[in-house]
């Protein structure tokens, strides 16, 4: 019986031992997802990931809803590169509308507001990048003067699209695009831009594509603090 009570013992004393380690511990405090931080009344969430089945797509984890803000902040675009925001305009997904297309004339630079959509309703978007051919320092031909031998300058960018097509489709339109017209016809019907890389810093997600352009995407989700969910 001694021996027993000496195990007894011990056993009391590891198990003592156990709970005051247990009660040293720090207390931890889950406030937020996964790659997700709070600041100034909203959850920024880079819970963003690839599509497996299509390596060129990316798409958020949790749908995007109404009052949400979409933070997508390309970087080092070329000339001939066009990252795409769309959304899908049927049930089924087979058509998709353009929210926007960033080139690498209009990015924003230092004023990340532009960077920033407003989502007006839930639905599923999704983000991808295109190549289209360079029409940098090109013209549009002749000049509405007859008998003259200048130029019309259109913009170094196609900066007019078909708002509704395929998915993962992206259609030039207007005057610049009339004059690449044989051009865009074959570069129309190739593939989006393959993903090479993605990871998260902190609660932005980090995609690049293959060539080397980048985009930083982040959602904000409006918390209950927040006056505009009120």
């Amino acid at each position: 019986m001694k021996t027993i009570a000496v195990v007894l013992s011990g056993c009391c004393a590891l198990a003592s031992s156990a709970t005051l380690a247990q009660t040293d511990l720090p207390g931890v405090k889950v406030t937020a997802p996964l790659y997700s931080s709070q600041h100034g009344g909203y959850l920024i969430s880079g819970d963003f990931k690839v599509d497996p089945r299509m390596s060129s797509v990316v798409f958020p984890a949790q749908a995007l809803a109404q009052g949400d803000i979409l933070s997508i902040e390309p970087t080092s675009l070329q000339d001939d590169e066009y990252l795409v925001l769309q959304e899908c305009a049927s049930a089924d997904c087979h058509e998709a509308s353009i929210v926007r297309v960033w080139t690498a004339g209009n990015t924003g630079g230092a004023d990340t507001r532009y960077n920033r959509v407003q989502i007006t309703h839930e639905n599923k978007y999704f983000i991808w990048l295109k190549r289209l051919p360079d029409a940098s320092g090109q013209s549009c031909g002749q000049s509405r003067l007859k008998f003259s031998g200048d130029t019309t300058a259109c913009g170094s960018h196609f900066t007019s699209f078909e708002q509704i097509s395929p998915p993962l489709v992206l259609i030039p339109k207007g005057e610049l695009a009339a004059f690449h017209r044989d051009e865009l016809d074959k570069a129309i019907l190739s593939d989006p831009v393959q993903v090479t890389q993605q990871t998260h810093e902190g609660s932005t997600y980090v995609v690049t594509y293959a060539g080397g352009s980048i985009a930083r995407i982040r959602r904000m989700h409006a918390t209950s603090g927040n006056p505009q969910t009120q």
